[in-house]
Parts: structure tokens; C-alpha cells; sequence
């Protein structure tokens, strides 16, 4: 496929039935404009964010009291507030249907199945919720998660939200520690966990974690059954219940849901907690709400009744966005465990038996999957997927061929990029314009977003640093536990005064779009010039003998030198002749700066629960410098192989 050609372009047909168009039309029609495509909205959507944020509101159909007032001090991004006179319930909104129909299609790798209509997930968010009432659990109160991707999940967090408890979660595949310095932190009233789960074809027991946890904590415990014995884990754990008896006493009827302000605290989520204890940030009910509506229904073109699937764990914000798409009446298609087990087909003989219209994956699931050699174009019926999403770490241009060539033709591919902090995008996909190689299709609307250099200045033809220049719903009300802002200042706006920088190292396109090579505290700066790490990984891991890598800059003779560790494909060794050829790939494919002057194959290489690789980590472990919390990596033992390495002395 030639890069100056376009690898997915709408038709008009999908282009006309688009909420998108809709809203295009009603903007214009509301406001007496002429916006004609999604570079027209997205400017409005900037220069007029009362107007755009209150249609949005309204398009969407938002239940609640909006208020006189859209947006006040909207020039300062720490002081602007909107919808400051709004009042509304997060779960009532996600909880827009009623009878038969599945809301919820639940597997659990080859072990579980199950699907939930929307009368058996409204019973049971109205059961929890009188279960919480009864134990004094409301506004402002913490209610802690350690569980899989399933349905009572969901339920648990909109009972939460009904009273207006604020929700925070992780996978059971933290280990005590990591457990414990994120929800130790926020000083839950409940604790709410499995009792067992299956990963990779094996039941993972966490009966002693839970009572461990449980009893740092000194909070009343649910054990939720799953695939082990809830009885016999809630026995071993202090004040714990399971399930069916904490909800035993209750009748499943109307369910109260407590109108809250805009900005009241819905979710905490965590940072990667990498070089340090995790930083909680605390984000609001109306600003999640509508920037999520704005991401389905504009961006991805969520309509009600759709089967929306994202892969991802409850330790992950992409497990929040994905609930949220409850809102816009579609089906969420739950899947918890391994994406390999039993195979690599697992997911899309999900995809093909519920008709995915949204499949939401990560790069690297991506790539795995063409290293597995598999063509799911071929070996499945995909003909109602209309979009994929790709995040968590930048997609390489080889990642896109391969969805066209491999997974589906005619479907629109999304690169997606934002996170945690924003609990959403700034930069995503849209239905109205074409999609590139390698390119993120453009700025979320609404958001002003742009890269700017080193001088602050909008930086056009070179890489920068992503920046937000104007407030928008979605930023954090706070972190928790820094009550004079100074964390959250520093956070974001310590670079640039009074813009948001993400902390991305980021470049726009000729079309308008933008491309991630990584984020900026991992740059390398070999001779002073500045190299995303993504560029040298789009070369190196479309060999067939690495299967994955991580590049670091070491600091050595008062410069900077690029090192590449190669984890390689099974039965490969690191020949002298596989290192030339590997830097002939990185000559070649980006430039001689990129070339490192070391090549390293390594056994494993350490990531976080969600599957990012850690190159700080790995950059403190090579300079003899602690890594403060391991607790948030899935294979801390990793960076054990990157200690005192005698190839790193020379």
C-alpha cells in the first residue's frame, strides 16, 4: 500500500447516516453557520466552546439541569469551570434502557459466558445501591475494586455512582503491594474483589491477597464470585460478605439516583506509579460524561443498539471510556483474560459471533497478532465492523498495513492517544475524513489542541511537545491528597504557563494529522537532537526476529548514546549479523541519529499492568538508580536483566 494514497476513505453513504453530519447540520442550523466537514466543526468547536459544549450536551441527550451558565473563566485552564450551576447523575444516564435487551455480553476467556439485559443490570445496580445506602456509603465516600472485566463490575460502579460515591479500580492481577499503595492512598469505605480468575487457561487463586488487602484497608470486604469459591475467600477475610449476602435483603425496584453538581467526583484513577507512588486523579461526572459522549457519538459514531468492545482491564482508563458507551444505548462486549487463550483467534471469534461494530484493541495487540501470522480477514465473518481503535503506545505505520491487508478492508482505522490524565483523547479518529498510514486522523473536538517546541511556539514540519491551550470538561477536578494543587500544577502546567502539556512527543501531518513517537520524558537526545523511541520501534519490531524491544539514552561520556534491548523471537540468537542488520532497518527505515550504539537481546522486557513498556524504569536500573514502585509492573523480575550490564561499560 502506497503512502500517498489513502488507505480508508468514507463513503457518503456512511457519511450521511453519521451522528457527526447530524451535528454539523444542527450546529449550522442553530447558530446560522456554514461548517462543511470536520476541520470546519473543529475550529467552532474551539473558537465557541460554550456553544459547542451546550449542543453537545443536547444532541446527547444528557439527563439533568444544565444551568444558565456554560463555561465561567474560561480564558484561565486551573480556574475555568463548566456547567457550574448543572446538576446530574452519572449511573442515570448510563442507564438509558429497559426489558430484554443485552446491555452487557460478558466472556471470560474459553470458561465464562453470560449476558445481562438491561433489567438484570438495572436490578442489581438498585439492590447494591440500598446496599450501600444502608451501610452509609454516599457523596463523596471511596469504594475500591480489585476485579476482572465483568458485569457486576459495571453494576457495582453505577450503584457508586447513583449515590454519588466515587469509584476507583484496578485488575486482580496487582499484586498486595500495588494494590495497596493505590487505594491506600484514598481511604476507601468498601473493598470490593473476586474471588478467583482465569488468565491464560489457569485459575489465578487471590483468596490471600484479598484478605491481606482487606486488612491493611480495615474496611468491610464483598467478595464477588467469579471463578473460585466466594464463601470460602470471604470466610478467610475479615468483615467480608460475599455477594449474593450483602445484597440478600434488598428488592430490586425504581433506583434513586442522587442529582449531583457537574463537577462532583466520579472516578480516581491512578498514574503507572513507575518512578514513585502512583499519583491519584480524581475526575468529575459531567466532564467524563460529556467528553465520552462526544468521543462515541461524534468521533466513533456510537448509535444505540451497537456492540461496542474494547479489550481491557478495570486497572486501565479505557475500561472507564468503554462503560461509558452504556450512555449512547449500546451493547458493551466485556472479554476478562488472556487474548491468546486458548488462541489468537479468541477475540475475533468473539467479534464474529456478537457482530462487533467498534473492536478497541492496543498496538501491541496488534502486532502480536501479525507475529502470530494470523488473517482474520480470511479466517473470520468481520462484515459488521466498521471501526477499529488502537492505543496505549503508538501504532506503526506497518500496523496499519497490516489491519488493511489482514483484519478487514473497508473498515475505518483509529489511532487513538490521550489517557489517564484526561480520562478520554486528545487525539483521535473521525468518520468524516480519510485515514493515513501511520497517522492519528486528527485533535479531539472541542479540545485546542497543538505542538508546540522548546520556545513555546507553535512548531509546524518538526516534532514537539502536545499541548492543550484552552480549558475543556475532562480535565482532573484534583489529585487527591494535594490539597494547594502544587502535584496537579506540576503535573501539566510547570512547562508552559497556562497550557496543558501532555507530556507527548508529537508531530503534525501534511493532512492535517498527527503522529506520536513517544512520550517526551523518554526521548532520546544523542548529540542534543531530539528522537522518539517509537521511530526506532516502527522499524525494529517489524523484523520477524525481534518479537519486542525497549530503547533507552545512557548517559556516557557527557553526551547521551542510544540503547536498543531486543527481546527475540523464539529460537533466535543476537548474531553479529542480525545486530547489522537490524541497524541497516534503523538506518534505512529512520536515520543514521537513530542507529544505537549498543544492541541488546534480553530475555524479557518489563511493563505495567497494561501492558506498556517502562523505558524509565529501565533507564533508572542501566544508571544504578532504585526503582521506587515495581508493584505497578506485571513482571518486575524484568528489570533484574538490565542490572550492572557488562556490555554498558565500553
Amino acid at each position: 500500500m502506497q503512502d500517498n494514497k489513502p488507505l480508508w476513505v468514507p463513503s457518503a453513504e456512511a457519511v450521511a447516516r453519521s451522528p457527526i453530519h447530524a451535528f454539523i447540520e444542527r450546529c449550522n442550523g442553530e447558530f446560522g453557520l456554514s461548517l462543511s466537514g470536520f476541520d470546519d466543526l473543529h475550529a467552532w468547536s474551539v473558537a465557541e466552546r460554550e456553544k459547542f459544549w451546550s449542543t453537545v450536551w443536547d444532541f446527547c441527550g444528557v439527563k439533568g439541569e444544565r444551568g444558565a451558565e456554560v463555561l465561567v473563566d474560561g480564558d484561565s485552564m486551573l480556574g475555568a469551570r463548566f456547567f457550574p450551576d448543572a446538576t446530574l447523575n452519572f449511573a442515570e444516564n448510563l442507564l438509558p434502557g429497559r426489558g430484554e435487551a443485552d446491555a452487557i455480553i460478558f466472556r471470560g476467556e474459553d470458561k465464562a459466558e453470560d449476558r445481562w439485559s438491561w433489567d438484570r443490570l438495572r436490578a442489581l445496580v438498585s439492590k447494591l445501591q440500598q446496599a450501600f445506602a444502608a451501610r452509609g456509603i454516599g457523596k463523596g465516600d471511596r469504594i475500591a475494586a480489585m476485579m476482572p472485566n465483568m458485569p457486576e463490575t459495571v453494576a457495582a460502579m453505577l450503584a457508586a455512582a447513583s449515590v454519588g460515591a466515587i469509584w476507583s479500580s484496578c485488575s486482580p492481577d496487582f499484586g498486595e503491594q500495588g494494590v495497596l499503595d493505590r487505594f491506600g492512598q484514598i481511604g476507601p469505605r468498601l473493598f470490593i474483589a473476586c474471588d478467583a480468575y482465569w488468565y491464560s487457561g489457569k485459575l489465578q487463586d487471590v483468596g490471600s491477597k484479598v484478605a491481606a488487602v482487606a486488612k491493611s484497608l480495615g474496611v468491610p470486604t464483598i467478595v464477588v464470585h467469579y471463578a473460585g469459591d466466594a464463601e470460602a475467600v470471604a470466610g478467610k477475610t475479615s468483615g467480608a460478605s460475599t455477594l449474593e449476602a450483602f445484597i440478600a435483603p434488598y428488592e430490586a425496584g425504581e433506583i434513586a439516583f442522587t442529582p449531583l453538581a457537574f463537577g462532583h467526583p466520579l472516578y480516581i484513577l491512578f498514574s503507572s506509579g513507575t518512578t514513585g507512588v502512583p499519583k491519584c486523579i480524581v475526575h468529575s461526572a459531567g466532564g467524563t460524561l460529556l467528553q465520552h459522549l462526544k468521543e462515541h457519538r461524534l468521533h466513533c459514531g456510537l448509535q444505540a443498539g451497537e456492540k461496542l468492545f474494547y479489550f481491557t482491564t478495570c486497572g486501565w482508563m479505557m475500561w472507564n471510556w468503554l462503560v461509558s458507551g452504556l450512555a449512547s444505548g449500546a451493547t458493551l462486549c466485556l472479554f476478562d483474560g488472556s487474548p491468546f487463550a486458548p488462541d489468537g483467534n479468541v477475540l475475533f471469534d468473539y467479534a464474529e459471533a456478537e457482530k462487533f461494530a467498534i473492536f478497541g484493541t492496543s498496538a501491541k495487540y496488534i502486532d502480536a497478532v501479525r507475529k502470530g501470522g494470523l488473517t482474520p480477514r480470511k479466517s473470520h465473518d468481520l462484515s459488521s465492523l466498521r471501526l477499529m481503535t488502537s492505543t496505549g503506545s503508538p501504532l506503526s505505520p506497518e500496523g496499519f498495513t497490516f489491519v488493511y491487508e489482514s483484519i478487514k478492508q473497508d473498515v475505518q482505522l483509529a489511532s487513538i492517544s490521550g489517557g489517564t490524565d484526561i480520562v478520554s483523547c486528545f487525539v483521535l479518529g473521525n468518520p468524516l475524513q480519510p485515514v493515513w498510514r501511520g497517522e492519528i486522523q486528527g485533535p479531539g473536538l472541542g479540545l485546542a489542541v497543538d505542538v508546540w517546541d522548546d520556545n513555546g511556539k507553535p512548531a509546524r514540519g518538526e516534532k514537539g511537545e502536545l499541548v492543550c491551550t484552552k480549558a475543556f470538561p475532562s480535565m482532573p477536578v484534583m489529585f487527591w491528597n494535594d490539597p494547594d494543587g502544587a502535584k496537579y500544577r506540576a503535573a501539566y502546567f510547570e512547562r508552559f504557563d497556562n497550557v496543558w502539556c501532555h507530556g507527548d512527543f508529537a508531530e503534525w501531518t501534511e493532512h492535517g494529522g498527527l503522529v506520536i513517537h513517544g512520550r517526551s520524558d523518554a526521548t532520546l537526545n544523542p548529540g542534543g537532537v531530539r528522537i522518539g523511541t517509537a521511530e526506532i520501534y516502527n522499524q525494529v519490531e517489524q523484523m520477524d526476529e525481534v518479537a519486542e524491544a525497549l530503547c533507552i539514552g545512557q548517559e556516557w561520556d557527557d553526551d547521551v548514546r542510544v540503547i536498543l534491548f531486543v527481546r527475540l523471537a523464539s529460537g533466535v540468537t543476537l548474531t553479529e549479523d542480525l545486530i547489522k542488520a537490524i541497524k541497516t532497518r534503523i538506518r534505512t527505515g529512520a536515520s543514521p541519529r537513530h542507529v544505537p550504539a549498543k544492541i541488546i537481546a534480553v530475555a524479557d522486557i518489563p511493563r505495567t499492568k497494561s501492558g506498556k513498556i517502562v523505558e524509565l524504569a529501565v533507564r533508572e536500573v542501566v544508571h544504578g538508580r532504585p526503582v521506587k514502585n515495581q508493584e505497578a509492573l506485571a513482571n518486575p523480575e524484568a528489570l533484574r536483566l538490565f542490572a550492572d550490564l557488562s556490555e554498558l561499560r565500553d
